[in-house]
């Protein structure tokens, strides 16, 4: 496996390779609970194909990250047959994330960070994530193969933060080897959308920091660091792309992230014009990353494939390279109403969360027949009540 380097290479994409490109990377983007339940959709319909245990990173940001490191945290348990195919996936996967998407976690985080003083909006939402998934398990617990990077915003350098089993980092500050943080905090870090579950503090033993360079950039004092300030890795890149975009030959790219809506009247007043502005600015770099995704796909610096939350099935069955002769049924009317629920750790009922997983399910199967690897269309979805309300 090709393992990470540090580097100022930290641009969207097509920065030149380092190393051969090898192995199979997995991204899951962001998007609150449903991102996470639509993800698990994508996971369902991939193990289906048996491409599960060809994954060499899983690259995780936001509501993804949630999906990862239960998949992470469970993979040891995954029975995989012959033919790769895992089948307990439903029980160890599908079930405890369907059991937290009946809680809701982000209210009782900003509430507690509140009136609690000693008690930050980060601090609740681990707490509530080690409780409801995660338990006492650290990053030390995550499979060697495949490498799973959960990723984060650090707010001191503007730079991407990796949680990773082998180290966690940040290309401008440094590296801590072999950390013992918290899955749940990990993943918090990685969820903690601004401003409201945002920021997630990290305190770091100052010996446990590797000297990289001989010499630190002049404006890193102290160095090193007792504590970093994480946000949402959505803030840097919402795709999960970077850890993988440099390192792998194919690249898999579920998008349940959140989309722009048009506003008919813009607020004036400061707060509310800076929260557009800020929205704008996001899904201008959402929108770039994307573009250049696809870019690297038609010139073949990699392989793989895209699906998004937002799509149409029949786009994607017109753009297909290899033979798709039919799909799932997905009305783009009932898309589109997935699409558009709140990015959110909130609760949603049963029949919410089955139409999101069913959705992510069939966008991911055509998306990789279309695309990577031909196979039949599958006879049904992972529930009976299909994508439609």
């Amino acid at each position: 496996m090709v393992d990470d380097i540090l580097t100022p290479a930290e641009g969207v994409a097509g920065s030149g390779d380092r190393a051969p490109r090898e192995g199979v990377g997995l991204c899951l983007s962001g998007g609150g609970y449903r991102a996470m339940l639509f993800h698990v959709g994508a996971l369902w319909r991939l193990n289906e194909l048996g491409w599960l245990p060809r994954l060499s990173f899983v690259s995780s940001v936001s509501g993804g990250s949630i999906t990862a490191g239960v998949l992470a945290l469970k993979w040891q348990e995954l029975r995989f047959g012959e033919n790769g195919v895992a089948t307990n996936f439903p029980d160890q996967i599908a079930d405890p994330l369907r059991a937290l998407a009946n809680r809701t976690i982000d209210v009782p985080s900003i509430l507690t960070g509140i009136i609690t003083p000693r008690k930050t909006v980060g601090d609740r939402t681990t707490a509530l994530l080690r409780q409801h998934l995660f338990d006492a398990a650290t990053l030390a617990d995550l499979p060697d193969d495949p490498r799973f990077v959960i990723t984060a915003t650090n707010l001191h350098s503007g730079s991407l933060w990796r949680f990773s089993k082998p180290y966690m980092r940040d290309w401008q500050v440094g590296r801590v080897s072999k950390p013992s943080v918290p899955l749940a905090q990990a993943v918090a870090a990685s969820a903690a959308f601004p401003p409201v579950l945002s920021p997630v503090t990290l305190e770091i033993d100052p010996a446990s920091w590797d000297v990289i360079e001989s010499k630190p950039r002049e404006d890193l004092r102290p160095w090193p660091p007792r504590k970093i300030k994480l946000s949402d890795g959505g803030v840097y890149d919402n795709l999960g792309l970077q850890p993988v975009l440099q390192r792998c030959a194919t690249v898999l790219v579920s998008d349940g992230g959140g989309h722009m809506s048009y506003e008919a009247r813009v607020a004036s007043d400061w707060l509310q014009h800076l929260r557009r502005i800020l929205t704008v600015v996001d899904n201008q770099v959402r929108s770039l990353r994307k573009t250049e995704l696809i870019e690297d796909y038609r010139r073949g610096t990699f392989s793989g494939a895209y699906w998004g939350i937002r799509g149409d099935m029949s786009d994607y069955l017109r753009q297909a390279q290899k033979p798709v002769a039919d799909a799932l049924s997905a009305p783009f009317a009932s898309t589109m109403e997935l699409a558009a629920i709140a990015t959110r750790l909130a609760s949603m009922d049963a029949a919410t969360q089955e139409r999101l997983i069913n959705w992510g399910y069939a966008i991911s199967d055509v998306a990789m027949r279309g695309m990577v690897e031909s196979a039949d269309r599958p006879p049904r979805f992972p529930y009976r009540r299909g994508v439609p309300a």
